[in-house]
This record gives structure tokens, sequence and C-alpha cells, in this order.
């Protein structure tokens, strides 16, 4: 519960911004959001639980899409969250392609059986482990409701979404399980199951990563993405989907014989025409890689001026700096260009332990990139509102 002024030499006064968070998963701390430190929180959602958790969220605490123009110093104390609507690759699984069974909105047991055996490897053959896991949702369904969470809410963004090569799914949960669990935290999530030694075939992960991807472009949203232990597979399944759409690059020496006003006039005009086309795309406009640990010479690979996305990096205490320091994720973020980078607590919980984190981060992130803290969080700050926002701000 502290007001966002100059503390311990701190100044989150000018605005700290968590671009990827998790509060929704323990409802009880909601409540302390307006009085935390950080300015807003980038809220993602990542199963059937936990969407309406986060439209329910920015009810309440949603900044508004007129607030887009206004400087951050004049959101109100209760415009405190983002809220993003999307599908983790942990809970992948959970969705079934209609087109696979004759467009049914529900399957029956033996259907729900067939596609889980479908989508994990090893294949089980543990009937009553496949019985009890949850019914399996309706890829279109999703994407329908997802649609119109947009709809509703003109800032949202698509996230949390991914792949992830590392996971196992937990075990199911038992009749005896429901009576032992925390009812503080939203259903869904592992709490301390045992994993089984079962995984998301990746080709089911990308299948339903490139629907959502291709939902931000059309609905001309930014998407926060999850990658573990698949960077380049990420790269790839995102690389698809602006195939064709790829911006020209002129090399440095035919700029330079472009020296006519005409032609400086002209390509400037076709500049802004691209600026202004609101066609739908199929891929999204900006793209967040959250708690980023890909090696340093993916970087390059992101950044490639072809790429027709926005592309920042995110980087958070909890992932990337679990002990204070590493050297890996040092070397990657001193050759992130300082406009591309967003920080992030990833956390659970709101309140006090979020706060300072992100101003763990922050500081971290500082030293990394030889910034006075003034300046990075003015920087932090300036790209989040690009990420979020897009360039219109």
């Amino acid at each position: 519960m502290h007001p966002p002024t100059e503390e311990n030499g701190f100044p989150w006064h000018l605005g700290v911004f968590d671009a990827h968070c998790h509060p929704t998963d323990s409802l009880s701390t909601l409540a302390l959001i307006p009085g935390m430190r950080a300015k807003v929180l980038t809220v993602m959602a990542t199963r059937a639980q936990d969407q309406h958790l986060v439209a329910e969220a920015s009810d309440r605490l949603g900044i508004r899409e007129s607030d887009a123009t206004k400087a951050t110093f004049g959101w109100l104390q209760e415009q405190r969250i983002v809220p993003c609507f999307g599908w983790h690759p942990w809970f992948s699984h959970q969705m079934y392609d209609d087109t696979a069974y004759d467009d049914q909105r529900s399957l029956d047991q033996d259907s729900k059986t067939a596609h889980y055996q479908s989508v994990l490897t090893p294949k089980p053959d543990d009937i009553a482990f496949l019985s009890a896991l949850p019914d399996p949702r309706s890829f279109s369904h999703f994407l329908a409701q997802t649609k119109e969470y947009l709809e509703k809410y003109p800032l949202a963004l698509v996230g949390e979404i991914g792949l992830d090569r590392s996971f196992r799914i937990p075990e199911a949960w038992l009749p005896e399980h429901h009576e032992q669990r925390d009812d503080s935290l939203t259903p869904g999530g592992r709490e301390g199951r045992h994993l089984s030694p079962y995984r998301v075939q990746i080709d089911h992960q990308r299948k339903v990563l490139t629907a959502q991807l291709n939902l931000a472009g059309e609905m001309g949203r930014a998407v926060s993405v999850h990658g573990v232990q698949a960077h380049g597979m990420v790269f790839e399944t995102i690389q698809a989907t602006w195939k064709g759409h790829e911006k020209a690059v002129v090399s440095k020496r035919l700029r330079k014989r472009r020296e006519s006003v005409e032609d400086a006039h002209a390509d400037e005009a076709d500049e802004q025409a691209k600026n202004s086309d609101t066609t739908p795309r199929p891929y999204p406009p900006r793209i967040c890689l959250h708690s980023f640990s890909g090696p340093p010479e993916t970087v390059k690979q992101w950044l490639n001026p072809s790429i027709p996305a926005a592309i920042f990096f995110s980087f958070s205490t909890v992932i990337n700096f679990p002990s204070g320091s590493s050297p890996k994720a040092e070397e990657t973020l001193r050759i992130v260009p300082d406009e591309n980078i967003l920080v992030e607590s990833d956390l659970h919980t709101a309140g006090e332990r979020m706060d300072d984190h992100l101003e763990s981060i922050v500081r971290k992130v500082c030293e990394v990139k030889q910034w006075s803290l003034h300046n990075g969080i003015a920087q932090l700050g300036k790209n989040w509102r690009r990420f979020i926002f897009g360039d219109t701000v």
C-alpha cells in the first residue's frame, strides 16, 4: 500500500510498468493492486479457468481506450491493468481441433480419450488417467470467445501464448485431492501435483499458437509469447505468419543514391501509407518475448529489418536473474536495443512482493545498460506504451 513516490532512491513516480504477470492466479491479492507502487500491470490469461477472471479484473481496474493518448500521470488510481486473453502451451492439450471431430462442440468419452492419446507423448494408455483429465475444449469456440473479449476490451492483448518443450503435464486431480486444494488459488494450475511422464506434442502446440497469432493479427493486437527450449521453433512459427509480408530492405548504397527531393518525398509518402493501412494481417503487429531466455545470437535474428512486426524482449528476476546475476542474460540484455526492452515480474500474486521484483529487475536492467534510474525508467515506460498502444501514441 505504498504511494508511487520516490522511495529508497527509486523514482516510482516516473511510472513503472509490468509487461507480464498473473495476479488472477491469486484472487485474494487483486485488492492490493490500487495500492501498488507499479503504475500498470499487463495481466495474462492462460487457461479455461482464468479468462473471465482477467475480464472481471479489467472491468474494475482496467485502463480505458481514451487513456492511450494521455500522459500516464493523468490516469486514475483505479486504472491499473491491461487485460490479455490467451491459451498457454502448458494447457494446450486441453484444446481439440473441431475439424478432426466433425465440428463437435464437445467430445464423448471415446473421443476425449482419442484426443488426448493423439496430442500427448508418449501415447498414454492409462484409461483412468485419461478419463480424469479435464474435458477438452473446442478450439473454434475458444477463438470465438477470445475475439469477443478483444472486441469488448479495445486495449487487450493476446497472451500468454507460446511453445514449451520442457514441461510435463501434472497428474490428474483425484476426488480426494479436491478437498485438500487451496481455495485461494484459481483452479486449473499445478498446485503441487506430481508431474506425469507426458508432454504435449509440439505440432499440436504450434497449431494452438498459430491460430492465436492469426487472431491477434486480425484484431491488430500485440502478443506476449512464452518460449522454453523452443526458441528456434518459436521464431519459425511466428515467422511463418508474416511470410509474404516482409518489409523491403533498402541497402545503404541504394539509400545514398536516392538524393533527389522527389525520391525522398516519395519514400516518405510510401511509408506513411503503410503505417496508415489498417488491413488485417495474419501476424501480430507487436510481439513481446516474455522473460526472454534465448541465446544472445538469436536477438539479431529477431531484429532483422525485414520483419514487419515490432519485437520486444522482456526480462524478469524470476526467470532471467534468479540468483541476482547471469552472464548469459546480461550479455543478451546488452545487445538488445534500448527501445526494445521491457520489464516484468511474472508473478502470480499482486502487492508488495510484485513491486519488489519490479524494482529489482529495473535496477538490474539499468545497471547492465548503464542507465541512470531516471533515464532507464523513462525509457522502459516509453517502450511499454509503444508495445501496448503501438506507434500511434
